[in-house]
């Protein structure tokens, strides 16, 4: 599945070349990573290591995992950025990442009610100058690891 951009970075992160941002945490089956393309800190992606094009491809396994790794990562997000609460949603059709994964969204308290709901994608897929930088998810990445090592084993 090479043009596809989600498996070429799982790919990467088998072989350990990435930045924490890119692999916040492991579970069985699934990556949690920050969102590149965004200005939102703490927007989370939860990716599913095998390719699945739709969400009904899922085992049973993999399904319940999506769904500890959701609550989980809503915790750690409240925990370490006091967010109002998340959104999750999951789309797969972008170019490229027709590959199922789960956009785990910290909603901030301060809001803008124009950014509420689906108006939060406003926030994706910006401009490089616009994006959150590298040393920035890089650290709030590890404020994630740390509280997600002390949840329960996925």
């Amino acid at each position: 599945m090479t043009e596809c951009k989600a498996c070429q970075r799982i790919t990467r992160r088998d072989e350990d070349t990435v930045p924490l941002w890119d692999c916040i945490y492991r579970a069985r089956a699934c990556d949690v990573v920050h969102c590149d393309s965004t200005s939102i800190l703490g927007w989370l992606i939860i990716i599913p290591r095998r390719h699945l094009a739709a969400i009904d491809e899922m085992t049973e396994a993999e399904a319940i995992e999506v769904g500890r790794l959701i609550r989980a990562v809503s915790i750690a997000l409240k925990h370490v950025l006091d967010c109002e609460k998340t959104y999750v949603s999951q789309f797969a059709e972008a170019p490229g990442y027709q590959h199922v994964h789960f956009h785990v969204i910290p909603r901030a308290k301060d809001l803008p009610e124009d950014r509420k709901g689906a108006n939060i994608f406003k926030n994706l897929g910006l401009p490089p100058e616009k994006r959150l930088d590298e040393t920035t998810m890089n650290d709030i990445s590890a404020r994630i690891l740390s509280h997600l090592d002390k949840a329960d084993s996925f």
